[in-house]
């Protein structure tokens, strides 16, 4: 008896190892996109698509502030928030890497933008808005940390969301200016 389980947790362990040992390689794009449009449709919300890399400080900083206690239920309320990771290096780009995410990024307008870059879409996948909305060379706001790029922000939220209130988009907002980067000195 006493062998009989130690050669069934043997076994168990053994296959454990196995099935966490296999190359799981990350979702495509589309399909990805395909399940937001239908959560979309059914919650009647659009589609948040932020595009990130795992190298990319600004994107955890923008997920941060998405996923605070403060700000959390606000964007889960008002979307289908939708992460695609792209712009990877060496062995990332197949552990981690959407494929077809950097093509999607492309056909949004998004391919010399940086990261993060985001696209606000409907559930049939029309885009809406996106986050190339700065007067400046790169136009992208990235993640919003100046008055400007939180300004803007703000308005890319208030035409893309469709139950965000005043008073939800003022908490947003205030949140993003209390914890805006603080400038670095610069030595001469």
């Amino acid at each position: 008896m006493y062998k009989k389980l130690i050669l069934t947790l043997f076994v168990s362990l053994f296959t454990i190892t196995l099935l966490l040992g296999q190359d799981t390689k990350p979702q495509a794009a589309n399909s990805i996109l395909k399940t937001s449009y239908q959560k979309a449709k059914e919650s009647k919300k659009n589609v948040f698509l932020i595009f990130h890399a795992s190298w990319c400080s600004w994107c955890k900083r923008l997920d941060k502030v998405m996923q605070s206690d403060e700000l959390k239920k606000i964007f889960e309320d008002n979307y289908v928030i939708t992460h695609l990771d792209v712009q990877e290096h060496g062995d990332k780009i197949k552990e981690l890497e959407n494929p077809g995410g950097n093509e999607l990024m492309k056909n949004l307008g998004g391919e010399k933008s940086g990261l993060p870059f985001y696209a606000f879409l409907d559930a049939s996948g029309k885009k809406l808005a996106d986050s190339n909305v700065m007067p400046t060379q790169n136009p992208n706001i990235g993640y919003p940390g100046s008055a400007e790029e939180i300004e803007a922000f703000g308005k890319l939220l208030k035409v893309s969301a469709k139950n965000l209130s005043d008073e939800k988009l003022a908490m947003i907002i205030d949140y993003l200016k209390k914890n805006a980067p603080k400038p670095t000195a610069v030595s001469h």
